[in-house]
């Protein structure tokens, strides 16, 4: 087991290939997550929304976290997506991920039941953390109200870094909402806020922010970690420079279905068009939505300008 460690910086919400059956291909996602540690990625987030966790069984996502620790990848960079409606199968992925040495888990609400109260939320990561406790977890809330319909407010956070120490040491904001990052930032010390968008990594990281992990990292690591390398050495006209860059293949990508998308340009990319496959409901761009794709993007460097 590799030490966990505490990485800031740009991180992918890693894709999750497929095989022929649909079931996760740990080969292929081990050779990505490869790429994109060698091309800027400071840290992976598996197993989340971009990932199609919540399209996978249980049992897929504890074989696939196994799978990429045997694969000799460096588990202690990755914050493993572990979040369910029950807590049951949370505290059981959980304990896979840790086993496995993830560096951290990356936990959505309970998202079934909407509008539940404080005191529900409360109980169900207070739940989670005692089950934990023991294995040092190092828990980051995801906040995705778009997808999960239950936001992850502040005042929860200040109650569960109350009660729990050191276990709830982060959030990723994928609201879209900067000031509600700005919120966390300000009000919590030692506490890292990751933009769910590298279209507001500059911004996250001049707040004081951890920086940021994104579904489109996967295709713009170079662009998103020039931002990250200029603004460390101080070069802020630079890192603005990086940043606009960064934007524009964000947006390119996002207006088009971006799990399909991003599946579409790696496929394209390295050639194989397994990378093509998706789970129900998701499905693939139709031949003119990815002729527009790919125009959209041209010039942009994404992957690196890498065709193979």
């Amino acid at each position: 087991m590799k030490a966990r460690i505490s990485t800031k910086g740009v991180y992918a919400a890693v894709l999750t290939p497929l095989d022929s059956d649909l079931r996760p291909d740990a080969r292929r996602m081990a050779a990505h997550c490869r790429w994109l540690f060698d091309h800027g990625c400071d840290g992976l987030a598996p197993l989340g929304t971009t990932g199609e966790a919540n399209s996978l069984g249980v049992f897929e996502r504890e074989k696939l976290i196994g799978d990429l620790a045997d694969s000799g990848l460096d588990m202690g960079r990755m914050i493993v997506g572990t979040g369910t409606p029950a807590l049951a199968d949370t505290v059981r992925l959980s304990r896979a991920a840790l086993e496995a040495g993830a560096g951290g888990l990356l936990v959505l609400p309970p998202f079934y039941y909407k509008e539940p109260g404080e005191e529900g939320l409360f109980a169900y990561f207070a739940r989670l953390a005692e089950a934990l406790g023991e294995n040092d977890p190092r828990i980051h809330l995801y906040h995705f109200p778009l997808m999960s319909a239950v936001p992850v407010t502040l005042q929860l956070v200040l109650r569960l870094r109350a009660a729990f120490p050191g276990l709830f040491v982060g959030l990723k904001d994928s609201g879209g909402d900067f000031a509600n990052s700005r919120s966390f930032i300000d009000a919590l010390d030692g506490f890292d806020v990751y933009s769910g968008s590298e279209e507001l990594l500059l911004q996250n990281l001049e707040a004081g922010g951890a920086g940021g992990i994104s579904a489109t990292t996967n295709v713009t690591a170079p662009l998103a970690s020039a931002v990250l390398a200029a603004w460390r050495k101080g070069n802020f006209v630079q890192a603005a420079a990086a940043q606009d860059r960064a934007t524009r293949a964000r947006r390119a990508i996002a207006a088009f279905p971006v799990i399909a998308a991003l599946k579409a340009i790696v496929a394209r990319s390295r050639g194989d068009d397994a990378w093509l496959r998706l789970l129900p409901p998701q499905v693939a761009l139709a031949g003119d939505q990815a002729a527009q794709l790919f125009e959209a993007l041209d010039g942009l460097e994404v992957m690196g300008g890498a065709t193979g």
